[in-house]
């Protein structure tokens, strides 16, 4: 049993099709959406979107954006996305860097923890993909 899921950033739409599962990063945990999941919307945190359909996976870096879960299907509105295969230590050095940045600049705790909480999953990640 199938769903339609359509995966955009800013700069191009780059998957759209019916799926047999989709696992998000969500803010508060990673999750899975199938066919017929309850309608919600969340917050992306910077991560790795798995997208099954049959016996195929594609995996994408998404940098952050919002998820949402509808009964016509699921989709998500990245910041910024790249096929794994495409990511390398370069680009994700470049993100930890400007989220160094934007942590050194950061103003009120909010800010400031939101700012760190990014620059560490990146660290995360790239330690997870061993680059």
């Amino acid at each position: 049993m199938t769903f339609a899921f359509e995966l955009v950033s800013p700069e191009k739409l780059l998957f759209s099709g019916e799926v047999d599962a989709v696992v998000a990063p969500g803010i508060e945990g990673a999750f899975t959406v199938l066919k017929d999941h309850a309608p919600f919307m969340t917050t992306l945190k910077p991560g790795v979107i798995e997208i099954d359909v049959g016996a195929k996976k594609e995996k994408l870096f998404v940098r952050g954006g919002f998820a949402d879960v509808a009964p016509t299907g699921f989709t998500v509105l990245a910041d910024y996305a790249i096929p794994l295969g495409d990511l390398n230590a370069s680009v994700i050095d470049a993100d930890i860097e400007a989220a160094e940045v934007a942590l050194k600049g950061a103003e009120g705790n909010e800010t400031h923890r939101l700012a760190q909480e990014k620059r560490d999953q990146l660290r995360e990640l790239k330690a997870t993909l061993k680059l």
